[in-house]
């Protein structure tokens, strides 16, 4: 990836680039309270509204506001990720907070999502097994570990906003961005996603309520790791296209030694 250069120009007051690094890391915060609030959301623990609530809306309604909530998520994170959004976006905002920007936007559509998810009648399967839920609900808070691992291998404090933030009160430079196929990258193209995947299909108690946030965010993956794989092959060049040709998007394959 290429080197990316967060100018600070001369007028620019310590006053304000203070100021944008307490906005990044007001931001980074607010990422971990609603990644730790997903987890619970999904889990169905701690948290005081999860996504299998009792059902209080006709399960048409509820439905269509479910897809509405996941329509919205998606439409915010394809459109202020890519490359010509961030070059109007920036005109507007610093530079160094465009990150944290989308970070923070990202997490209050999380917010409304789990504020207004309606949960839907029914139950797709239940385990009964002690054993069994234990492996299940492990694969599950693996999926997260895997998320949350994978963030630290792409740069997990760049990814949240907090490195611009924080070379831009420095008045220096990012760092250039490596492409990277070491560790989970040797066997898929995405882990991250591959994590979240992990994450909301491994359960002993599939309700059709976790199946359609399962289903509506999967097809969102699938659709946007798609979207997302043109930029960067427009950024990185034949490397990545070559990549692309040899190892999985999303699931491993089994049996073949990678390299």
């Amino acid at each position: 990836m290429s080197t990316l250069s967060l100018p600070v120009t001369n007028h620019e007051t310590r006053h304000h680039r203070f100021a944008i690094l307490a906005y990044g890391l007001i931001a980074y915060a607010v990422f971990q309270g609603v990644f730790l609030y997903m987890i619970g959301f999904i889990e169905g623990v701690v948290v005081p509204k999860t996504m299998n609530g009792p059902t209080t809306t006709a399960w048409p309604v509820a439905l269509l506001m479910n897809v509405a909530l996941v329509s919205l998520f998606a439409i915010q994170h394809t459109i202020m990720a890519r490359p010509v959004f961030k070059a109007w976006w920036t005109r507007i905002i610093p530079p160094a907070a465009e990150r944290s920007t989308f970070v923070l936007t990202t997490c209050l559509i999380l917010i409304l999502l789990f504020w207004q998810w309606q949960p839907l009648p029914g139950v797709v399967w239940h385990v009964d097994a002690t054993w069994a839920r234990g492996i299940l609900l492990a694969l599950s808070l693996g999926g997260f570990g895997i998320v949350l691992l994978t963030s630290f291998l792409i740069d997990h404090f760049a990814l949240f906003g907090l490195r611009q933030v924080w070379t831009h009160f420095r008045g220096t430079d990012m760092p250039a961005a490596g492409f990277t196929q070491r560790s989970l990258y040797r066997f898929v193209r995405h882990p991250l996603m591959t994590g979240f995947l992990i994450a909301f299909w491994a359960t002993p108690d599939m309700t059709v309520t976790r199946l359609c946030f399962a289903l509506l965010f999967t097809a969102y993956i699938f659709k946007g790791t798609r979207i997302e794989e043109r930029d960067l092959v427009s950024e990185i060049g034949p490397a990545y296209d070559t990549y692309r040709r040899t190892t999985p998007m999303l699931i491993p394959r089994i049996g073949r030694r990678q390299y």
